[in-house]
């Protein structure tokens, strides 16, 4: 730790963070200055990478738990979040955070998996003794990293004021959703019905300033601050055109796009309401995961209409 780096308060909030990917390093990272942090990710090299950062590394997620009072959960999808709740290994047994949060701690979920899974989770995590703080984060792992985080919350009020020094830590913007877990997920949703939509009609207006022959970089810098600018184009076009040259910086997965906008079609479809447009956003990711481009930055989702 450096010397300009806060040292917690021997008394601070003890944080366990679970996921240490693209979003799950920058948060702890921004949290070991304010709170003792412990960290697991699966990955040794992402470990490797918190680990004398002011983050104490832990051989499983029921271990980093283990004298927490909140653990966050930064994982990918509901499978990830699963297991690492509720896993179980052959030879140390049960080794989620439900097998050693002690009752009372406060389990922060950040991940984007739909409401109705969550609150499914949520009950057996209340059949322990825990609190869940439903708290989908959206800003990308710049803002994660300087405690700029747009952070939706659904939550008890005994449970939100447990987490909220986490929370405070992380988000420039804190909007409390409603009292039930589940009503983060909700307003996430729409979230990112907006998000994959905005970038799917980025890629549109990209590949056919291409395809007029005219440069998408002028293109780009002509129109992202006109009314036809989002920040999905200000944010993902210059990364369209890095992606014509053959640069690829993964920023942002393409298959949570795939992931996410299956969940605004459930969740649509539930209430019969038609979602014409975020179909078409979602036909199209999957068109980029057939195509091999699952792993790779969603920006790359225009390569799919005009080939690099």
């Amino acid at each position: 730790m450096s010397a300009t780096t806060p040292v917690p308060a021997p008394d601070a909030t003890r944080v366990a963070v679970i996921g240490l990917g693209a979003m799950g390093l920058p948060m702890a990272l921004h949290l070991a200055g304010a709170f003792p942090v412990t960290a697991f990710d699966p990955a040794a090299e992402r470990l490797d990478a918190a680990t004398g950062r002011g983050i104490r590394p832990a051989a499983t997620p029921a271990a980093a738990a283990a004298e927490a009072d909140v653990v966050l959960l930064a994982v990918r999808d509901q499978a990830q979040l699963e297991q690492a709740l509720f896993g179980t290994d052959r030879e140390s047994g049960a080794d989620g955070v439900a097998a050693s949060l002690p009752a009372g701690g406060v389990v922060i979920i950040t991940s984007t998996i739909g409401a109705e899974p969550l609150r499914a989770m949520a009950g057996r995590l209340g059949e322990r003794g825990l609190l869940v703080v439903d708290a989908p984060i959206s800003g990308g792992p710049v803002r994660a990293g300087a405690g700029d985080l747009l952070i939706v919350v659904g939550a008890t009020n005994d449970a939100l004021t447990l987490a909220r020094p986490v929370l405070d830590r992380l988000a420039s913007t804190l909007t409390i959703v409603g009292s039930r877990v589940g009503d983060g997920q909700i307003l996430k949703t729409i979230n990112q019905l907006l998000a994959g939509v905005h970038i799917a009609a980025a890629a549109e207006a990209i590949a056919l300033a291409r395809g007029l022959g005219v440069d998408p970089e002028v293109v780009v810098s002509a129109l992202a601050d006109g009314a036809a600018g989002s920040f999905m184009f200000s944010d993902r076009g210059p990364r369209m055109v890095e992606a014509y040259r053959g640069h690829s910086e993964v920023k942002s997965r393409l298959d949570i796009f795939v992931k996410d906008m299956a969940i605004v079609a459930d969740a649509a479809a539930a209430v019969h309401v038609p979602t014409p447009l975020a179909a078409a956003a979602q036909q199209l990711y999957l068109i980029a995961e057939r195509q091999g481009l699952g792993a790779e930055d969603d920006s790359r989702v225009v390569t799919v209409l005009s080939p690099a």
